[in-house]
């Protein structure tokens, strides 16, 4: 590959999103048009996504200084291990997405701009894991908030809008704290990338002042990753909108906020930070503990699953904050595994409600014996979820835990060994009430049910059977998929390579 060739290839996650939005408005009257548009883009994007991943792992760091402005004064791509995972799992969700927004999402709702919509958001959320500095890293939260507020809002029911508006309302507050922070680190440094960031932030002397813009950062970024005591929009919000929306938020944007605390606190803040790295476990801890009592007490199959999120986020806080390269390999096996397993958890929500015309549990029943293959979906994703062996959680959950034993952080880890008992027991009251339990009574909508015909049938079902099949492939391959995690894992502990590879470019 030639220089321009990895260039562009940088490039493209970005770029293909947009451009394929831009088509979609031309043809905003052609829903049929879109629908193909959003397919064709979900599979460009993930193509690329694959090729930039091979790229990465082969050739290392990439950087692109766009518009060919020097570092650090102009705007910087750079691509490296971890980058390369997320923009990879950013594909693999929009791929998956696409192909299950053709039968759930309804014709009012895609008149209604959803599809260019979507395009924008996996525009944000990969401008997000590519860019090199911190203004530009604003700039694509507020594009992910915006598309987002409107996806929310999508089909307009009282509480959609009450879950939107909860949803911008924190997001603001955290898109507020966030460009203080960032304007306290360039008053202090005079630079925003953050290569340059990371080289400048250990020569100011005020340390104290560091620390504060350290912990403005982890409120703002925080809020975005749901952790506690900052989650309560997320299961306000995630269980209302359109189910191929609440999988996309369910797996890859609460993964943004966790992707740039890592970035943040392993390149530009101090690693080795006592301070921030019990600050950082005390949130982990907390958020794991209430996040799960939170889906305990739920009734709802989305709900229940929200709070999953928050507590799933709570392992990769966890991870964060025992600040080992092995304790960040972990983290990142972790994130992976969960995108995929929540947002195929979203699917079959999704597939259930369809089938039955409800998410309550009380009004749920007998799916097991009529749908086994639904319920086999369930299974295999609910054991990964619970981190059950020899499931790709389990090897997440163990991992984690391996990381704080290690570097004898024993509380931590009998917080995250208790909390993994309670997800087992909500995902058990899902599949009594919705799989196992007797059917109370057939609904009129089941009957509708049986009446689609069955090539649609397949649509709804095949892009969570593609999710299981990935889920049983990260269980098969996890040893060499962790191996790759351990690589990111020293790549993060160790920044001076990502500083090199982007100052290296003037």
């Amino acid at each position: 590959m030639t220089t321009f060739d990895i260039e562009l290839l940088v490039l493209l996650p970005i770029l293909l999103p947009l451009a394929f939005a831009i088509l979609m408005l031309f043809a905003w009257k052609n829903l049929q048009f879109q629908r193909i548009l959003n397919v064709v883009a979900g599979s460009t994007s993930f193509i690329v996504a694959i090729i930039l991943f091979s790229t990465i792992y082969v050739n290392g760091i990439q950087v692109v200084a766009v518009g060919g402005w020097k570092v650090p004064y102009g705007i910087v791509l750079v691509a490296d291990n971890f980058s390369a995972i997320m923009i990879l799992m950013s594909g693999l969700m929009g791929f998956a997405v696409a192909f299950y927004s053709i039968v759930t999402v309804d014709t009012k709702n895609e008149q209604h701009f959803y599809y260019p919509l979507l395009q924008i958001l996996l525009m944000g959320v990969n401008g997000a894991f590519l860019t090199g500095d911190m203004f530009n890293l604003y700039v694509w939260f507020e594009v992910m908030l915006i598309s987002s507020f409107v996806l929310l809002a999508l089909g307009g029911k009282q509480e959609q809008l009450e879950g939107a508006v909860k949803y911008v309302t924190l997001n603001l507050v955290s898109s507020m704290i966030f460009l203080s922070a960032v304007g306290i680190l360039y008053g202090l440094t005079g630079t925003l990338n953050m290569a340059d960031l990371a080289v400048k932030v250990q020569l100011v002397e005020n340390e104290g002042l560091v620390t504060v813009v350290a912990m403005m950062f982890l409120v703002s970024f925080g809020i975005k990753s749901a952790v506690f005591p900052l989650f309560s929009w997320l299961p306000a919000s995630y269980h209302t909108p359109p189910v191929a929306v609440s999988a996309l938020f369910a797996g890859l944007l609460t993964k943004v906020g966790v992707y740039t605390m890592y970035r943040v606190f392993t390149l530009i803040f101090d690693i080795n930070n006592e301070f921030i790295g019990t600050v950082i476990l005390i949130i982990a801890g907390f958020t794991m503990v209430t996040g799960v009592l939170g889906a305990a007490a739920q009734n709802d199959f989305r709900r229940i699953l929200s709070f999953h999120i928050v507590s799933q986020v709570g392992y990769m806080v966890m991870a964060l904050g025992l600040m080992t390269a092995f304790s960040f390999a972990a983290g990142i096996f972790y994130i992976v595994y969960h995108i995929i397993t929540k947002t195929n958890l979203f699917f079959i929500s999704g597939i259930v409600e369809r089938i039955k015309g409800t998410y309550n549990l009380d009004t749920l029943g007998g799916l097991f014996k009529k749908y086994p293959s639904v319920s086999l979906l369930f299974l295999i994703s609910a054991f990964t979820l619970s981190g059950i062996p020899p499931f790709a959680g389990f090897w997440a959950k163990y991992t984690v835990a391996l990381a704080g034993f290690r570097i004898e952080q024993y509380l931590i880890v009998g917080v995250s060994l208790f909390v993994g008992l309670l997800t087992l027991y909500s995902m058990t009251k899902i599949w009594n009430f919705a799989f196992w339990q007797d059917e109370k009574q057939e609904s009129e909508v089941e009957r509708e049910f049986y009446k689609i015909p069955i090539n649609r049938k397949y649509m709804l079902y095949s892009p969570s059977i593609f999710m299981t099949v990935v889920i049983l492939l990260l269980s098969l391959f996890a040893g060499s998929a962790f191996d790759f995690a351990v690589l990111t894992g020293e790549q993060l502990a160790n920044p001076q390579h990502y500083i090199n590879a982007v100052l290296g470019v003037r």
